[in-house]
């Protein structure tokens, strides 16, 4: 594997049992993710989407091929390797956010380091770095109901962000703001991909969330159709 590759899936397959059927997502599909890229995918609902970023995150494990990882082969590890592998490597944004509404924002911002070893100290230490990088170090201490929904969504930035992943999965994540406050998240996107070095991928129906990517990846029925370079 190129030393410019993150992440590569070969010839892989993805099928689900439902009653007596087997339904096929993906059939010998192959993808290369350089390090440093920021692509949208995009296609219709049922095309394989949210399954393609649970399988990058290590959430979902292939039917067949082979999934691989700045060099390493992940799709073989069992459930509390890839755990600790994600907790390193991978930091998730969803379209609703997914923050605990009994904690506040810093500490919504530490869960994934608790799946680490860092002592206390430096696990404020890094809280305290990505709501900076957000602007929301005034908002360290309030709950998600006293935040909108732009803000908690910069909140669930700060949370991916703040073990410093290799790579950021998004799905949707802009799916549930207002047209002004979706482009300052993408914007937000934007500037961690190429300030700081952040390889993104990103599910989304929006064609103008799509255009903050460098390229578009389109998917129908478990296959690339269409790859687009964003101007």
């Amino acid at each position: 594997m190129s030393q410019d590759v993150l992440f590569q899936l070969n010839g892989v397959s993805k099928k689900f049992v439902k009653g007596k059927e087997e339904i096929s997502i993906f059939d010998h599909l192959d993808l290369t993710i350089d390090r440093g890229d920021f692509i949208a995918v995009m296609g219709p609902s049922g095309s394989g989407k949210t399954t393609l970023l649970n399988m990058l995150g290590g959430v979902d494990q292939p039917s067949g091929g082979e999934i691989w990882f700045d060099g390493s082969r992940i799709d073989s590890l069992g459930e509390g390797a890839l755990t600790k592998w994600r907790a390193h490597n991978i930091g998730f944004i969803f379209q609703f956010y997914n923050l605990m509404p009994m904690l506040n924002a810093a500490r919504n911002v530490e869960l994934p380091l608790l799946l680490t070893r860092l002592s206390k100290a430096q696990r404020r230490k890094n809280v305290e770095t990505a709501l900076a990088l957000v602007g929301l170090s005034d908002r360290a201490k309030h709950m998600p109901s006293e935040m909108s929904g732009g803000q908690q969504q910069r909140v669930a930035i700060a949370r991916a962000i703040v073990s410093d992943p290799k790579l950021i999965l998004c799905d949707e994540p802009t799916g549930d703001l207002d047209r002004r406050t979706a482009d300052e998240i993408l914007e937000m996107l934007q500037l961690l991909n190429r300030d700081h070095g952040k390889t993104i991928v990103m599910v989304t129906h929006d064609p103008a969330a799509a255009k903050y990517a460098n390229h578009t990846l389109h998917l129908d029925k478990g296959k690339f159709v269409q790859r687009e370079l964003v101007a």
